[in-house]
């Protein structure tokens, strides 16, 4: 019987050829948010494996929506010229669909990169922005509240980029809503302690980050998908939870998002995550049940048989893949000859596996 996992997908007009997804993954890496050579490697070496969908990492649609200043973003012509190098490559070596994570970092923005530390910028910092002026901890510096102005710059900031991404053949744009960053910073309860229409009930807590995916969702081509990623919940009791999380994934359906990416945590490390393999599933079954919306399952999913299984039962549409794809970039390769498949691979690789079959790849010219 053939595989879920290696089976096609249509979202709205763009067809993806499998059901593997490389989920966003921060490099720190970009010049002035100008991806670079590195990012050609890292991303480029996915696009030659054959996955269905790569999402390059969050890109801050300002400079100060970026997390670090290594971060990428989509708000000048060198980045539009960064991302543009990099499709281009990826159509050139395979048939991978390609997809930008548009973001805020809001009070988490202005940090060291991980390998630093990860804190606030002790030099060359900027003022961050939340829903309210509540740092992220003890000790770093409290973002502003975003007044009406502050909304609509930043809504205009996400149209803009959203505008360069469709300018350069992005076949998919992700709202990043999930692990506290600033829209998700407006849903949770936790972080959101305004008084006005953006804050206090659940539905006043939906309104900006609604208001942003309107936006994005207008400014997209109509035949290329929009999709979210979302934190379930936050892990902490008070918090952004599932239920809400439902209500918010029904509303965004019902407003054209083609599926929603499910993930948890990252608002407060107060979280008490408990982890495991596939730890997050059951929220993205709920989801996909409760808001009756296509989801995208992610969290220490590793092999071939667990993904397959997560699609076969129905807790998901599509697989993501972080950290086994950083450890192997072949993933998608060794998952289909573990579930018997064939898979096309560049001509040159052809003796690689001979369970593998290998024809050069067509590139796509379309756009």
């Amino acid at each position: 019987m053939p595989s879920t996992l290696f089976s096609p997908l249509s979202l709205r007009g763009l067809e993806v050829p499998n059901r593997i997804v490389v989920a966003p993954m921060c490099q720190y890496s970009a010049t002035d948010g100008a991806p670079n050579d590195w990012h050609l490697v890292h991303l480029g070496q996915f696009a030659q494996s054959g996955p269905g969908l790569i999402i390059a990492e969050a890109t801050g649609v300002e400079p100060d929506g970026r997390i670090t200043p290594g971060c990428t973003g989509l708000y000048s012509d060198a980045c539009e010229e960064g991302f543009a190098r990099i499709i281009r490559f990826a159509r050139s070596v395979g048939n991978s669909r390609f997809g930008i994570q548009l973001a805020h970092a809001g009070r988490k923005a202005s940090t060291l990169p991980p390998w630093e530390g990860g804190g606030p910028l002790q030099t060359g910092g900027w003022q961050t922005d939340s829903a309210s002026a509540v740092p992220y901890l003890a000790g770093w510096p409290a973002p502003t509240a975003l007044d009406s102005d502050g909304m609509a710059r930043v809504t205009a900031a996400f149209v803009q980029a959203t505008q360069r991404a469709a300018r350069i053949g992005t076949d998919l744009i992700e709202v990043h809503a999930a692990h506290g960053y600033l829209l998700h910073q407006f849903l949770s309860p936790l972080t959101n302690r305004r008084t006005d229409a953006y804050g206090g009930s659940l539905e006043n807590r939906m309104r900006f980050p609604l208001e942003v995916f309107a936006a994005v969702r207008a400014a997209f081509p109509a035949d290329r998908p929009v999709i979210l990623r979302l934190s379930a919940t936050d892990w902490i009791e008070g918090g952004w939870d599932l239920a809400q999380a439902v209500i918010f994934s029904r509303t965004l359906r019902e407003m054209g998002c083609d599926m929603i990416h499910v993930s948890s945590g990252g608002l407060d490390q107060r979280q008490a995550i408990v982890p495991g393999p596939g730890y997050q599933i059951e929220f993205c079954d709920t989801i996909r049940r409760e808001a009756e919306v296509p989801t995208m399952a992610v969290g220490q999913i590793t092999s071939a048989v667990q993904a397959e299984t997560i699609l076969r039962s129905g807790q998901a549409d599509m697989v993501a893949f972080a950290r086994a794809m950083l450890w192997d970039p072949r993933w998608t390769w060794r998952a289909a000859v573990e579930l018997g498949e064939e898979l096309t691979l560049p001509a040159p690789y052809a003796r690689a596996n001979p369970a593998l079959r290998a024809k050069p790849f067509v590139t796509r010219k379309e756009l």
